[in-house]
């Protein structure tokens, strides 16, 4: 089988992680890079020995399948493009802006039954591939993602930039609707939110706390997920994985802790040796972007749907704007003014009390 000749649209920071690590992909061979920044095209040209354009639609003609790393809002419109000229793309997070164009790439991409994956790689994080059971009937999940100011992705706020992930994760352990979404958020250095909580419930009973932030003095990325099966803490930095799995007493509601001991004090050990069983599961660390361009190569080749697809993507992408729309709407103050709504609100003063004469 003649390898899938592979174009990265976005010569940018993660464009060229992608366009190195093509190099060691099999089954597809790098053939061209475009970028309209005259710096990025020559430092891949000169890096990857390959040719790079200014304009994606000289590229086309060479290349069977695509990687879209290009800025968020450009996405829409260079995917339906390649889409449309009958090429296979993997675009990077998030899919699209606008949920109504999101749909749109993915029935597309059905029709012409095209691969069209999307960058959503904590899916491919080796530690959240080690839930397996555990992502079963969840019904709790927190997680944390932060980090420092990045200076770059400013074009969309820290819901589309990073929470996407965990919305990302978080749906592919359900396939019940969202019963509410609940958000606030705050616009501090850029004109988006830049830090963001929410909490979003499913009809299925699951519930998930989610926080972002790209204002942090450090990086974060942790999830916690509850369920019948146990209780699972990740790190997806390390990455690794703890698991706390519950008695066949514990999980049908049996377990009597008067019946088990007089002295609760005394039963710590006791309890996690036989009821609430803890370990942590060693994962092998892996470069989840290689394994996601593995898996695009491979859908397109098989004809199989990828890890995360356009319709995944997109449901993506409706959630977090259903959380964007919710920080629009928050109001910080009883009977706020129209600035006092939303992630730009304006702090009202403190109302402090005069001093007291002295007597």
């Amino acid at each position: 089988m003649n390898p899938i000749r592979m174009g990265v649209i976005g010569a940018g920071h993660l464009g060229r992680i992608h366009a190195k690590l093509l190099a060691a992909t099999q089954g597809a061979t790098l053939v061209g890079v475009s970028d309209p920044s005259a710096a990025n095209r020559d430092r891949v040209a000169e890096s990857f020995g390959v040719p790079a354009y200014e304009d994606f639609g000289t590229l086309m003609p060479e290349i069977d399948a695509a990687v879209v790393a290009s800025p968020t809002p450009t996405h829409a419109s260079i995917v339906r493009t390649l889409l449309e000229a009958g090429k296979h793309v993997l675009c990077e997070k998030p899919l699209t802006i606008d949920p109504y164009d999101a749909d749109m790439l993915a029935a597309i991409a059905r029709r012409k039954r095209l691969t069209l994956q999307v960058g959503h790689v904590e899916r491919f994080n080796p530690a959240f591939v080690a839930l397996g059971d555990l992502a079963k009937d969840v019904k709790y999940v927190e997680a944390t993602r932060a980090s420092s100011f990045p200076g770059r992705c400013l074009d969309v706020g820290v819901v589309m930039d990073l929470m996407i992930h965990d919305l990302d994760l978080v749906l592919s352990m359900t396939d019940s609707a969202v019963r509410s979404v609940h958000a606030s958020g705050v616009a501090v250095v850029s004109s988006h939110e830049d830090i963001a909580e929410a909490r979003i419930e499913f009809e299925s009973g699951l519930v998930a706390n989610l926080k972002a932030s790209r204002i942090s003095t450090g990086a974060c990325r942790q999830m916690q997920v509850f369920g019948p099966g146990g209780f699972a803490e990740i790190d997806f930095q390390t990455p690794s994985i703890g698991v706390i799995r519950p008695s066949e007493t514990i999980r049908d509601r049996e377990f009597d802790l008067s019946s088990a001991t007089d002295n609760p004090l005394t039963y710590r050990d006791a309890l996690f040796a036989d009821h609430l069983v803890a370990g942590e599961q060693t994962v092998e660390p892996r470069n989840a972007i290689l394994d996601e361009l593995h898996d695009f190569v491979v859908s397109i080749q098989s004809g199989v749907l990828p890890t995360v697809s356009g319709e995944q993507g997109a449901a993506a992408v409706r959630l977090a704007d259903q959380v964007i729309d919710a920080i629009g709407k928050r109001q910080w103050y009883a009977r706020p003014r129209l600035d006092e709504i939303g992630p730009h609100a304006a702090p009202r003063p403190r109302i402090t009390q005069p001093a007291r004469r002295a007597a």
